[in-house]
């Protein structure tokens, strides 16, 4: 037997600080009223990734739903945007549970600071001078030395953002997969980046942090001047995304493989 419809009555809007996605929420909470956040089924996000991003992050763990609709610049995580039939669009709409990075950087000061990261978390220089990195996989040392931009760790959700405009690999979303991906690489001049089972616990140390600094970011989150920085993927953490029939996450994901 197919699955029933969800039924979702009590719906929270949240828009980016753009008319078009202010003039969107007002819209349709006139039409199909509005609750406050805490007391929804769903919440519907109007603008675009950058928004999604930060509402997931916002209701990480509440098991709430998320329903992107894009009234933004770009909009790989939304839905196309309409005023009418918004009721029965989520009732037949498909779940999508992801699970974020979890990163730990330490500073130059030997502080420590932690930050889910839905996309990637990357490492970035902060001067004219390349990094120097150390990169070691489950406690084994895979690359002594790293010159290079950057690098990057990406979920499968996150792989087609900064991964892919790294040259990054794109990963299916029911992918048990890491993409680690280095920014402009100089030495080992030939290496890519890999692949990293989902269970893989990176760790890259800065090397020279004085004389070449480096900063870490988990999506939105920054961290200037650290020395080490941990990854993982934590599965005891999730979001739920709503996508319309057809046009899910993993449709999309596997689009793009193909310019779509």
């Amino acid at each position: 037997m197919p699955k029933p419809a969800q039924s979702y009555d009590k719906i929270a809007f949240v828009a980016s600080a753009h008319d078009e996605a202010e003039a969107a929420k007002k819209a349709l909470a006139t039409r199909y009223g509005e609750v406050d956040p805490t007391q929804a089924d769903v919440v519907v996000a109007l603008g675009g990734d950058g928004l999604m991003l930060q509402t997931l992050h916002h209701f990480r763990d509440s098991g709430k739903p998320i329903y992107g609709m894009s009234r933004g610049s770009i909009g790989f995580l939304m839905n196309e945007f309409a005023l009418d039939g918004l009721k029965e669009r989520l009732a037949a709409a498909e779940r999508t549970v992801i699970h974020p990075l979890a990163m730990e950087a330490v500073d130059a000061a030997g502080k420590s600071h932690r930050a889910p990261a839905i996309n990637e978390v990357y490492l970035f220089r902060e001067t004219y001078q390349a990094a120097k990195l150390r990169l070691s996989i489950d406690g084994k040392v895979r690359l002594a030395e790293l010159i290079c931009d950057g690098i990057l760790v990406a979920t499968p959700a996150g792989s087609t953002a900064y991964n892919l405009s790294a040259n990054g690999p794109i990963l299916p979303l029911n992918a048990t997969l890491l993409a680690l991906t280095p920014l402009s690489p100089f030495r080992p001049r030939r290496w890519r980046g890999a692949l990293l089972p989902d269970t893989a616990r990176i760790e890259i140390a800065v090397l020279e942090p004085d004389k070449r600094p480096v900063s870490a970011v988990a999506d939105h989150f920054e961290v200037r001047s650290v020395v080490a920085v941990r990854a993982r993927m934590d599965k005891t953490s999730s979001m739920v995304m709503l996508f319309d029939p057809g046009h899910n996450l993993d449709e999309r994901i596997l689009a793009e493989q193909f310019g779509n």
